[in-house]
This record gives structure tokens, C-alpha cells and sequence, in this order.
């Protein structure tokens, strides 16, 4: 891919689903950044007691897991990539409809 011709897409995503992004959500999730080429990353600010915001790959469940995103989290998703639009949209549904968990 040539430089300068990905699209790149920022979304502010919360989570809904009442316990957060344990492993079955978080498999959704990867699941469905999996079917884009482009590069997708969740950034989660930095808490209390952290220096640091905390990045994921999309793409990685123990990355996803390691965010410790629970209810109320609200996570920051890049998109990079010539896809970046619809793999944005998707994640967005996820997030929207709590992962089919409710919220």
C-alpha cells in the first residue's frame, strides 16, 4: 500500500455489555476485525494509578483482554487501511449492540 492512500478513521467506542470485554465478546471482536485488512487498534486512557494509556491490537484477543475494558469503558478505535470505514462501522455495531450481551 502506498503511503498517504489508507483511509484513517477514529471512533470513541463505550463498552455496554455489563461485564465488560471478557473472552466472548473479546472473540467477537477479533473475529471481526480479522475480516479487514486494515490495521485497528483500541486505545484505553491511562486509570488510576497508570501512567499510560493502555493500546490493543484489534486483531489480538489477549491484547483485546488485556485492556481490562469493563462496563462504562470507553475505548478509542484507530482504523487504518484502505477498509478503514467498514471495519470501523462493524466494531461500532459490536460495541452498539453490547455483543449481544445486552447493556
Amino acid at each position: 500500500m502506498k503511503e498517504g492512500s489508507a483511509l484513517k478513521v477514529q471512533r470513541l467506542l463505550r463498552v455496554s455489555n455489563e461485564n465488560g470485554l471478557h473472552a466472548r465478546p473479546a472473540m467477537q471482536l477479533v473475529e471481526t476485525a480479522c475480516g479487514f485488512a486494515s490495521d485497528l487498534t483500541l486505545t484505553k486512557e491511562a486509570g488510576e494509578g497508570e501512567k499510560e494509556p493502555t493500546v490493543a491490537d484489534a486483531k489480538s484477543v489477549m491484547q483485546v483482554i488485556i485492556l481490562g475494558a469493563t462496563c462504562g469503558t470507553q475505548l478509542d478505535l484507530l482504523a487504518d487501511g484502505d477498509d478503514a470505514e467498514a471495519a470501523a462501522d462493524a466494531l461500532e455495531r459490536l460495541f452498539d449492540t453490547g455483543f449481544g450481551e445486552g447493556g
